[in-house]
């Protein structure tokens, strides 16, 4: 009998362990349904993260890579150019770049995409070109470059890949920051009217007035 009592006070903690075991999925579930908003919101994000459609993530890639390459163009604009109104230009693609930047990489970490740390090749190999240039062909090739033809690039990108695009949040962060990259366009046209303007003679002079506000008219008609 006292060995019998012995027995049955060794098998017992193998026997909790046992009842213990069995029941904890039944815990766990329990636990998660307890807790939908955490646990299903980490699953509800994991299910957006495998069914991004490549020309979503496409659109995130292209808008992270623009703008780290005018990032990088306008602070070499900021370190080279001595012209006031190019340095006012550099310094205003830097924030609208850097917030819009911001943006892409939060929804970015949100779907599970990995972006480009680093402007790609061609980018890099245009900082390269630009980096050998200085005054006034400066001047006049960042305007042209990465004022006017990369902006247009990533115009022309987020135009012709928006009906691609399904991920509802994707698409309104790709129709935020079409209106802003116009903008950078309409800006640098604006510059480069301007100068053509001036090489031409005095004449050009009286013009700047009204061509800077031209070029600040398109903010307002936007809104």
């Amino acid at each position: 009998m006292h060995h019998h009592h012995r027995a049955l006070r060794a098998a017992l903690p193998a026997l909790l362990t046992a009842i213990l075991c069995a029941a904890a999925p039944a815990h766990a579930d329990k636990g998660q349904a307890a807790t939908p908003s955490t646990t299903q919101g980490a699953a509800a994000t994991g299910k957006s993260t495998a069914k991004l459609d490549r020309a979503d993530r496409k659109v995130l890639e292209d808008l992270a890579e623009s703008n780290l390459a005018e990032i990088a163009a306008a602070r070499l604009a900021l370190e080279k150019s001595q012209n006031a109104q190019v340095r006012a230009y550099a310094q205003h693609m830097i924030d609208d770049h850097t917030k819009a930047h911001a943006e892409v990489r939060a929804l970015a970490q949100t779907k599970g995409v990995e972006l480009p740390a680093e402007p790609n090749l061609t980018h890099k190999a245009k900082s390269k070109m630009l980096e050998a240039l200085n005054g006034d062909i400066f001047d006049r090739t960042y305007i042209k470059q990465s004022g006017r033809r990369d902006h247009r690039a990533t115009h022309e990108k987020l135009k012709s890949n928006m009906d691609k695009v399904k991920d509802p949040e994707v698409a309104a962060l790709a129709a935020k920051m079409r209106p802003i990259v116009e903008q950078h366009l309409l800006m640098a046209d604006e510059m480069i009217a301007k100068t053509a303007r001036s090489a031409t003679g005095t004449a050009g002079t009286p013009g700047n007035d009204t061509s800077t506000a031209t070029g600040k008219e398109p903010t307002p008609m936007k809104k």
